[in-house]
């Protein structure tokens, strides 16, 4: 096998290559199969080598693949108007990651309450737990500090409050307050969904003292959940004036967006910011034909019909395996359950047995699977699991 001594080992990876795949399966190269069911952490939300995606990714590479944004590119006029149309955006910025479009909204915030004549309004109130990203600005607006440590003191202007907790976010916002930002469902936290009611109570205390409201749906979005946004589930009545989007829609291909209220969008004037591929051609028409995808009639009727089934066997196995599981997580197609057992030692069991999920905070397994899963699928990942506990019971606790 080669070894990676060139790259920066900031990751761990097992020594298995994968050389192709096809819907929710991966091959290694002498075709043993594994059934996916972390999608690239939720990014490939049609599966792998989705046919529409294929298509149009193929079509454009005979085109052009990229100009900068020093020119017109169609294609994104199409995919804002697409998701202006389906939200309550009114503009977006394209970019190319999660991590970019946080980047976006965080300063977007902070520019908005500039032109208003108040730019003393720049502190940024985050949820204990949050991810939202490993840029400079992310690390800082997210909650955990063990991704700050190294990185030399933070910068002005973030604190963090406990998740759901409505009553100390109220303690601290006040006329200084730019924005909170809070994942409607935390990811990297451990699958944590904020209340549908604490989403209401957010939106009004933001409207009550000036602040604006910042939703991170990078990993909820994109139809994981459900709703095009898991912020949608309260049907207009928590919608944000600023949201980060990437993950799932460009169903692989890098592609994230900021999209926001005219009035925030619109203080974003030419100097401000930019980005050298963020909408280019390529990404472009791959987001327009997901969004497609994601949209057609009874496609996200499916999402939810097949993650309640999902989440009915979850707890099945929670009963089953009541020494391992000690609860079961998330929302949709982004879930998990907390274990007694070393996440990264039981991830290891079920690669031997060919089986891709993820981990998360708070000592839980995390499962983002293609919102193409059927309840087949959904049962080979319960028979997987239940002999990965079994297995697991030889583990320490942790």
């Amino acid at each position: 096998m080669p070894v990676y001594d060139h790259i920066f080992p900031c990751y761990n990876p097992p020594e298995t290559e994968f050389v192709r795949a096809e819907g929710l399966y991966v091959y290694t190269q002498n075709n043993e199969r594994y059934l996916d069911f972390i999608a690239g952490i939720a990014v490939n939300s049609l599966g792998h080598a989705h046919p529409a995606l294929v298509k149009a990714l193929s079509e454009q590479a005979q085109k052009i693949w990229h100009l900068s944004n020093m020119y017109r590119i169609p294609g994104q006029k199409t995919l804002a108007e697409k998701y202006c149309n389906a939200t309550f955006a009114e503009t977006v910025f394209f970019s190319n990651s999660g991590t970019e479009a946080i980047e976006c909204a965080l300063k977007t915030a902070r520019r908005y309450h500039y032109d208003q004549g108040d730019g003393q309004r720049i502190n940024i109130i985050g949820m204990q737990g949050s991810f939202h990203g490993r840029t400079f600005g992310a690390i800082n607006a997210g909650g955990n500090p063990q991704y700050r440590k190294g990185f030399g003191p933070s910068p002005e202007g973030f604190s963090h409050v406990p998740f759901n907790d409505l009553d100390a976010l109220k303690a601290v916002v006040n006329d200084k307050t730019a924005a909170v930002i809070i994942e409607p469902v935390q990811g990297e936290g451990g699958l944590q969904p904020c209340d549908i009611g604490t989403l209401k109570s957010i939106r009004k205390l933001c409207d009550e003292n000036g602040a604006l409201l910042i939703y991170d749906e990078v990993q909820s979005g994109a139809g994981r959940t459900g709703r095009l946004f898991a912020h949608q589930w309260a049907n207009g009545e928590a919608d944000p004036d600023i949201m980060a989007v990437a993950k799932g829609m460009g169903g692989g291909f890098p592609l994230g967006a900021c999209l926001a209220s005219a009035a925030c969008g619109n203080s974003m004037v030419v100097g401000t910011h930019g980005s050298t591929y963020g909408g280019n051609p390529l990404a472009m028409a791959v987001g327009n034909a997901v969004f497609d995808v994601l949209t057609q009639d009874g496609f996200l009727d499916q999402v939810v019909q097949n993650s309640n089934y999902m989440h009915q066997q979850l707890h099945a196995l929670k009963d089953n395996h009541p020494d391992i599981v000690t609860e079961v997580r998330g929302k949709g197609f982004l879930c998990g359950m907390k274990i007694t057992k070393s996440v990264p030692e039981v991830r290891n069991i079920a690669f031997d047995k060919h089986f891709l999920l993820g981990g998360a905070g708070d000592n839980t397994i995390r499962m983002a699977p293609p919102l193409i899963a059927q309840q087949t699928h959904i049962h080979d990942a319960m028979n997987i699991l239940d002999e990965v506990f079994t297995q697991a019971r030889n583990l320490d606790d942790v």
